[in-house]
């Protein structure tokens, strides 16, 4: 086992709490302008797949469980679950659809994330930070309009909603954060 402090715990992470694997699916910091900081972290019960809610203050030890991170890349979905294959020894792996969750809308043929491996069982899957994406529906451009702090709402290519600038136009590829779906930037190529 080994110690983390709670405010460096992130979306994929495995933690061991009375001898029960949880996987991290949100962790967020707050910061208030009284009191003292807080780690807000929304987890999965590896063992029967609840949802548990846990608040740490933000420099409290946690105990991270010991599992093998190792990359795999994704090849399909069929009724086993996805389909992945570690390059280095071609071993494949089917990960239940409770691991994958809402990381799916994110999963292309051939892309390399990371799998947290415990005792043989894939318990937790790490995507690559940023997706590149197009956009497929938007709010017409209006002309004159320049980048501001308004997004105004759009659909990506693989139907995640999100928030564009109004700059933005149907057909533009941008770079999303996979965590959450965020417009980060329009995309280079």
């Amino acid at each position: 086992m080994a110690k983390v402090i709670a405010s460096q715990l992130r979306k994929g992470n495995v933690l061991d709490i009375d001898g029960k694997l949880y996987v991290v699916l949100t962790a967020q910091n707050f910061h208030p302008g009284k009191g003292t900081p807080v780690t807000q972290i929304d987890m999965r019960r590896i063992s029967d797949g609840n949802k548990v809610s846990e608040r740490w203050k933000t420099t409290e030890q946690v105990e991270r469980a010991v599992v093998e991170d190792l990359n795999f890349q994704y090849l399909y979905e069929d009724g086993e679950g996805f389909h992945f294959m570690n390059p280095e020894n071609y071993d494949q792996v089917a990960v239940h659809p409770d691991v994958v969750g809402s990381d799916k809308a994110y999963l292309e043929e051939g892309m390399t994330v990371v799998l947290s491996i415990h005792e043989g069982i894939a318990i937790a899957l790490q995507l690559p930070r940023y997706a590149t994406l197009e956009v497929v529906e938007t709010e017409p451009v209006v002309k004159g309009q320049t980048a501001s702090s308004s997004y105004k709402p759009a659909i990506l290519s693989n139907g995640v909603r999100s928030g564009v600038p109004p700059h933005i136009d149907v057909g533009t590829r941008i770079v999303v954060l996979t965590e959450d779906g965020s417009y980060v930037e329009r995309a280079k190529s």
